[in-house]
């Protein structure tokens, strides 16, 4: 079964002290370990990071037009950074995974089944 771990946390202002280049480099090969060790254990399906809210667009469809605004749709304290979608057997699986993000440190991993609209007794049939 597929899960999408989506991974939550605070983003640095930008006037903020960023990491130092060393805290960043541990950061991305912690990330870079994780990533293999899915791909190891052949649950990886797709995983990207997000550019921040700072950069999305919203878009919302009221009586039959668009509205369409800079910025997340809400205002929150942790912002989505990025995601896994890994193969795991069961939920948890995903949760043992979803604890070696890095993130899961200082943010959270929501943690979210794909629905399979095809399976035999699934909620969406």
């Amino acid at each position: 079964m597929q899960y999408l771990l989506l991974i939550y946390q605070a983003e640095l202002p930008v006037d903020a002290p960023q990491p130092s280049p060393e805290e960043f480099a541990a950061e991305m090969t912690a990330y870079n370990a994780f990533t293999q060790e899915t791909r190891d254990r052949q649950q990886f399906v797709a995983g990207e990071a997000l550019e921040p809210t700072s950069t999305a667009t919203s878009v919302r469809v009221r009586d039959g037009r668009s509205v369409v605004t800079d910025g997340p749709f809400a205002e929150t304290k942790e912002a989505l950074g990025g995601f896994y979608l890994l193969e795991c057997k069961d939920l948890d699986e995903a949760i043992e995974m979803a604890a070696k993000i890095p993130a899961a440190k200082r943010g959270t991993i929501e943690v979210r089944p794909i629905w399979d609209y095809a399976a035999p007794g699934s909620s969406a049939g």
